[in-house]
Order: structure tokens, then C-alpha cells, then sequence
């Protein structure tokens, strides 16, 4: 059976989202997921909000913000 990984679930595509990591066959950048973490937004909340996401897309959003969180960190402080 197949079974999503960070590496699936999470997209950089040229043109879509300003090529920024995104969650899989969405326009919801990680960086949007993450902003909205560090500002106490619960997932719950994240998952209530964005309906189309379930749990393993934001575990791979908060694994990929893990791994990679000076250029998700950079594309936050850049937007504000």
C-alpha cells in the first residue's frame, strides 16, 4: 500500500506559489502553515481553516519546516 511522505506531500513547483515549498497538488505554501503556528494558530484550527489539508500534510509541513527553517524563516520575514 502506498504510503504519502514529506518528499510526496510537499511540492516545489516554477510559477505556482512563487516556487516555494507547498503542500502536494495545492496552492497552500508551508510558510503560511508555519506563520500561522508561530502565531498560536492550533491544527486544529489550521485543519478547520483549510479543509482540503488532513494531519500528514501538516506533519510534513512541520518536518519539512524542521529540515529547511532558514528559508522558511527567510520567506516569512521577507513577506512582512
Amino acid at each position: 500500500m502506498f504510503q504519502p511522505t514529506q518528499y510526496n506531500l510537499i511540492q516545489k513547483t516554477p510559477g505556482v506559489c512563487g516556487g516555494n515549498a507547498r503542500i502536494r497538488d495545492t496552492r497552500i505554501p508551508v510558510w503560511t502553515l508555519v506563520s500561522f503556528r508561530q502565531q498560536g494558530v492550533s491544527e486544529q484550527e489550521l485543519l478547520e481553516n483549510y479543509p482540503g489539508l488532513n494531519q500528514q500534510d501538516l506533519t510534513a509541513a512541520w518536518s519539512y519546516y524542521a529540515q529547511h527553517s532558514a528559508e522558511i524563516d527567510q520567506i516569512i520575514a521577507d513577506d512582512n
